[in-house]
């Protein structure tokens, strides 16, 4: 298909913003049909919510043509982008990441974004995309919402700290009770007594608002 001839301006000048669609007649391109997929409006509060919370490398994956994507992508400020590809190149591209140490979370919901979704480390699938991204996926966040994805990273990192936090007390109490009991300073009652009460303290804690903990830290 080529441009007609004195037409290769208003080609130049198609907005990047849109997907483009050719309609050719005997080899020449007779029209273009510009489909604009709007941004999700916290799409870039998002992904820099994401930057600050410790992710290292934002990296956008599309099977749109080019010039949408980029034009995407410096919209919302990701690290990197990757157009017109694959469902393998997206898995292919996992798994270099993941041969270069890093690790990786993906995000998707649709029937080409399953094979990345399996290979990544951590796959995230939204509650309303394919039903085998879901199957897939070892998350599924209920809204559609990406400030999800900041919450759960919050939600991971209270929860490993509240499990390491745990853990520590849990060692140094007991060690402090058998120490005192070897040393014939707690009768056995008495630390059979404290070591219940503080596996009821923990077990209470641990049922506390993840979140609220977190952002008081």
């Amino acid at each position: 298909c080529c441009i007609p001839e004195g037409e290769q301006e208003k080609y130049d000048a198609l907005p990047a913003a849109y997907s483009h669609l050719y309609l050719c007649i005997d080899g020449e391109l007779a029209a273009v049909i510009c489909i604009h997929d709007p941004l999700r409006r916290e799409a870039k509060d998002a992904v820099k919510e994401l930057h600050e919370s410790g992710f290292t490398n934002v990296v956008m994956m599309t099977g749109d043509n080019r010039r949408t994507a980029e034009s995407v992508a410096a919209e919302v400020g990701v690290d990197a982008v990757y157009a017109e590809v694959l469902p393998e190149d997206k898995a292919a591209f996992i798994r270099q990441e993941k041969e270069k140490g890093h690790t990786v979370i993906m995000v998707g919901d649709g029937v080409n974004d399953s094979p990345a979704l399996s290979e990544a480390d951590a796959g995230i699938a939204i509650s309303t995309g394919a039903a085998i991204a879901r199957e897939i996926a070892d998350i599924t966040v209920a809204s559609e919402d990406l400030f999800e994805l900041v919450t759960l990273r919050k939600l991971s990192e209270a929860l490993m700290a509240r499990i390491h936090g745990s853990y520590r007390f849990i060692v140094a109490f007991n060690l402090s009770l058998i120490t005192l009991g070897v040393a014939g300073v707690l009768p056995p009652a008495i630390s059979a007594l404290l070591h219940n009460t503080s596996t009821l303290g923990i077990g209470l804690k641990n049922m506390t608002d993840l979140l609220e903990e977190h952002e008081g830290a």
